[in-house]
């Protein structure tokens, strides 16, 4: 069972490239398998370890908390609203300051990442570090753009084009209480960009890459990739 016990998911986005799609929803409550997206995810962090959450919301809030509610499984859940836009960085920030403990976990509310949450922990834990990505293999890194791995850290992001397998940031992530600690109090920002990239190019982030069943349901194609995948899981 992992140490830290809460995660941070971000359900805030705008979801624009699956509109034509589930118009009316927003993304991570866009049905998958008859039950919302956000549903297999919170299954997931339940089963792993995880016994509260704060969603992240922004776009839509109000369907998101009428959906999921104070409670999911054996969670406790909460919210932290986007008043105004604060990029993945703002919002995580804003949403650390409902923490109780001094680790979270991370995830993003439109992808699903199967692996060990106390594995993650450990990882980097082990490394001393204090930023910890679950990184997704894949056969084709174009679509998202790769990572690079030496030695059980992250040395690189590359830009989306590139070809051939490898690994990519599925939007995973374990922040311990100095990883937390070291956010920028900028109100809008992006965690990938101003955090992630400074800290791998430092040696500073620890990459896991024992992981599974990896999707991502922000364009129509995934979304209905995700519809088999869900489907045969259960």
């Amino acid at each position: 069972m992992p140490k830290a016990e809460e995660a941070i998911v971000l359900v805030g986005g705008l979801g624009t490239r699956l509109r034509g799609v589930v118009p009316d929803l927003p993304k991570p409550l866009a049905p998958v398998a008859g039950r919302p997206f956000l549903a297999h995810l919170l299954d997931q962090l339940s089963i792993g370890g995880i016994r509260r959450v704060i969603l992240a919301t922004g776009y839509l809030a109000e369907k998101v908390e009428q959906a999921i509610g104070a409670r999911w499984r054996d969670m406790d859940v909460s919210y932290s609203r986007e008043e105004e836009p604060l990029g993945t960085g703002g919002a995580i920030r804003q949403a650390a300051e409902l923490l109780h403990g001094d680790a979270v976990h991370l995830a993003n509310g439109d992808t699903f990442l199967r692996f060990d949450f106390a594995k993650l922990e450990n990882c980097v834990n082990a490394q001393q570090l204090s930023i910890g990505i679950a990184l997704a293999w894949v056969p084709d890194v174009g679509r998202y753009g790769a990572v690079e791995v030496r030695e059980g850290l992250v040395t690189a992001f590359r830009e989306k084009g590139g070809q051939g397998a490898g690994y990519i940031n599925a939007g995973s992530y374990f922040l311990t209480q100095e990883g937390i600690a070291s956010l920028p109090v900028d109100r809008n920002y992006s965690f990938e960009t101003v955090v992630l990239q400074p800290e791998a190019l430092a040696g500073r982030v620890a990459a896991y890459g024992d992981s599974s069943d990896f999707i991502d349901i922000g364009v129509p194609d995934d979304y209905a990739r995700a519809q088999h995948m869900f489907a045969e899981m259960k």
